[in-house]
């Protein structure tokens, strides 16, 4: 029996440039998934898959715009086609938005800004890999959301709201798919305290509650407010999130659908 964890399946990444869906790809690769990523910018998408290459990982990439429902599904047919079949599927694509914004001052545009980016992404990803999974070869299909699902802080509406409404979209849609044989999981990691100097947006979006703080994006990751709301006092690294999709996507979480992955770091408790 392989070690691998992942071996013999087909993972689809969408923000398979980014800070989180590279580490992704990077930890498929390593457990033997044969790994298409796709995104906005090619640049990126090529950095990924030269380092799966390098370690001899098997990668594929596509410049595909997630916001544009035929050209995800016609990229979702054409893996298919190639690959027979979707395994895996998961949404790391990143929509940059308000947060620090009370309701007297936040505009309708942004309160609407990651609702409607994030979820119509989700629905449009979701909608192209779901024919192509499930029946004889088990599918899985991952979400991200944020502590913000639950927490109740000011100055995070629209970002909230969103989070919320990718953890119940997920739920809602491991009822539906379940009987396919699809299973659906969110992981909720909090901020990723290294995802700024892999390229992510987060070190914009981070950078006026640092300064309100007096500290770098870094120091503020690393020491600040939110550190401090977590129990075991650190937030999740890029590995801790591409590991634990990993054994998510893989047969040995088999039981698991329609629930989240808490990588808050102790700053929600179940």
């Amino acid at each position: 029996m392989s070690g691998l964890l992942l071996e013999n399946k087909n993972a689809v990444i969408y923000g398979g440039g980014g800070a989180i869906g590279g580490a992704v790809a990077r930890v498929f690769a390593r457990e033997g998934a044969r790994v298409f990523i796709a995104g906005r910018t090619q640049a990126k998408l090529d950095a990924v898959a030269r380092d799966i290459a390098a370690t001899g990982g098997m990668v594929e990439t596509a410049q595909v715009d997630v916001l544009d429902l035929q050209a995800v599904e016609k990229h979702a047919d054409a893996i298919a086609a190639t690959a027979g079949g979707i395994d895996i599927a998961l949404n790391a694509v990143s929509v940059m938005h308000d947060q620090g914004t009370s309701l007297a001052e936040l505009s309708l545009e942004e309160f609407m800004r990651p609702i409607d980016g994030f979820l119509r992404t989700l629905f449009i990803t979701s909608k192209a890999v779901a024919r192509h999974m499930g029946r004889e070869r088990p599918g899985v299909i991952l979400t991200l959301s944020e502590p913000g699902a639950k927490l109740a802080v000011g100055g995070i509406l629209g970002h909230g709201v969103s989070s919320a409404g990718k953890e119940a979209f997920s739920r809602l849609l491991a009822a539906e798919l379940a009987p396919g044989n699809i299973r659906v999981i969110g992981i909720r990691p909090h901020a990723v305290v290294d995802a700024p100097a892999a390229g992510s947006y987060t070190r914009d979006l981070f950078e006026r509650s640092a300064a309100a703080a007096g500290q770098s994006v870094q120091d503020f990751l690393e020491d600040g407010g939110m550190v401090q709301g977590t129990l075991l006092k650190k937030l999740p690294t890029l590995s801790e999130i591409a590991e634990t999709a990993a054994f998510l996507a893989s047969d040995r979480a088999g039981a698991m659908t329609g629930t989240i992955a808490n990588l808050s770091g102790g700053a929600l408790v179940d």
